[in-house]
């Protein structure tokens, strides 16, 4: 392995995340531990366990396939999990085919993370990409921020209609992000702040602002640098609690961020970071951006 973590660094931090947060991490091969990953995924997304979003048989196939099922255990609890799969060989690239953790704020989900890290850069892999809904913010903070992953692709409905019971009555819409595993992983600085406070919308000022739009609350939506190099947008502070309240407007937050990252992608704009007050900071060109501003996953 290459890259300035090293590979018993990675293992070493891996460790140091799983002891921060509490849990004990290990790869679940075995029918009674694959059928408990299952039955969390199903209070996870609040679906009945006997209709589980990702049945036992299909994880036990990804397994056979030579994919990893991660359990992080807290005591005798489930506390985290994750799926991962190996895509096309000759790119060294993992697919993460679901993460999820049941107490985001003790560290559960990113020593989920540095598990799948470790098992994958172990395999040869060099990189490893997963999607999400780009409008939770506090994952899209923990994917660009806590571990420095960048946003390269908008998917639009992409699973289409969805009936568990977070994602009902909305798109599906996705963004996908690709984490360079042999990366150092960000400074504790850059995990506090996010980007730079000056590439930051409400730093800008009137006169640097750009060009602005308005969002389904009546507040600003995006806002571009006039150099071009530069869109902001913003999300609702909580998605997930929006949906169930007011769907409509849930599903017009949906709309307009899609508009604004389909337009951005389309320009060759990756999302590189989130704030902490649910802006995306999007650039054209993350060679020279990445470096400067966020001192980076």
């Amino acid at each position: 392995m290459t890259g300035a973590t090293g590979a018993t660094g990675t293992r070493d931090l891996a460790v140091a995340a799983a002891r921060a947060a509490g849990v004990t991490l290990r790869t679940v091969h075995d029918v009674t531990g694959i059928a408990a990953v299952t039955d969390f995924f199903s209070d996870v997304w609040q679906t009945p366990r006997d209709t589980p979003p990702y049945p036992a048989e299909v994880l036990h196939s990804l397994v056979h396939a030579g994919g990893a099922v991660h359990a992080a255990h807290s005591g005798d609890r489930l506390a985290g999990a994750s799926v991962a799969v190996f895509g096309p060989p000759t790119d060294a690239d993992v697919y993460s085919f679901v993460a999820a953790a049941a107490a985001s704020d003790r560290g559960v989900g990113y020593a989920v993370k540095q598990a799948q890290r470790v098992w994958a850069l172990e395999r040869g892999a060099r990189t490893m990409r997963w999607t999400f809904d780009p409008l939770v913010g506090r994952n899209a903070r923990f994917n660009l921020v806590k571990l420095g992953a960048t946003g390269t692709e908008y998917l639009v409905d992409f699973y289409g209609p969805m009936a568990d019971g977070v994602n009902d009555g909305d798109e599906s819409d996705r963004l996908t992000v690709r984490w360079d595993l042999a990366a150092p992983l960000p400074a504790p600085a850059r995990e506090d702040h996010g980007a730079a406070p000056a590439a930051f919308p409400e730093a800008l000022g009137p006169a640097r602002a750009g060009r602005t739009s308005v969002a389904p609350d009546g507040g600003p939506l995006t806002r571009r640098d006039p150099d071009g190099r530069h869109v902001w947008c913003r999300v609702p502070d909580d998605i997930v609690k929006l949906r169930a309240a007011d769907p409509a407007l849930a599903l017009r937050w949906r709309h307009a961020v899609r508009e604004v990252f389909t337009e951005a992608f389309a320009e060759g704009f990756t999302a590189t970071a989130m704030s902490r007050d649910g802006w995306y900071t999007l650039i054209r060109d993350t060679r020279d951006t990445r470096n400067s501003e966020e001192g980076a996953v």
